[in-house]
């Protein structure tokens, strides 16, 4: 049953990249060079952006060598930790399925990073003139991997 779970762990990881990556591709050839797109009443918007920073363009303004080193080298330490914590912790449930999310956002990222030297960004949520910036699958998936990490330690640290 273990081996199950980290079955799971792969298939949800490579599940992960491939949306990620078809989504970047799509958003690539059918939203750069076009204007953003807006549904459910501009809640949602489709906006093509190259993103050289990280999450929310953090660290754009870094100058090349330093925002590289922390965004390809920084990341790929905390991916490895990150899997060196799960294992040897042996992470199970939203644990398990939360450093998976951050593993498959994590590399679909650094392989944007290294084939184009940005991340291509492409979505948007709010309302009015209170938006996120914009976003990408993988951005999605590492927060989504966070907060169950947070969630599923939190809940083991109550009782």
């Amino acid at each position: 049953m273990k081996s199950a779970g980290w079955l799971l762990a792969a298939i949800l990881i490579l599940t992960t990249i491939g949306c990620d990556r078809v989504t970047k591709h799509l958003a690539t050839t059918r939203l750069a060079d076009s204007p953003p797109q807006s549904f459910l009443g501009d809640t949602f918007r489709l906006e093509y952006a190259e993103n050289t920073g990280a999450f929310l363009s953090l660290g754009a303004t870094l100058p090349d060598s330093v925002r590289t080193g922390l965004l390809t080298f920084g990341v790929g330490i905390g991916l490895l930790v990150v899997g060196i914590v799960a294992v040897k912790k042996r992470w199970r449930g939203a644990a398990l399925v939360g450093a998976s999310l951050i593993w498959a956002g994590g590399v679909s990222n650094l392989v944007d990073r290294a084939l184009r030297g940005s991340v291509v960004d492409f979505m948007n949520v709010g309302l009015g003139s209170l938006r996120t910036g914009i976003f990408n699958v993988a951005d999605i998936a590492i927060m989504a991997g966070a907060l169950l990490i947070a969630v599923s330690h939190s809940a083991y640290t109550s009782r």
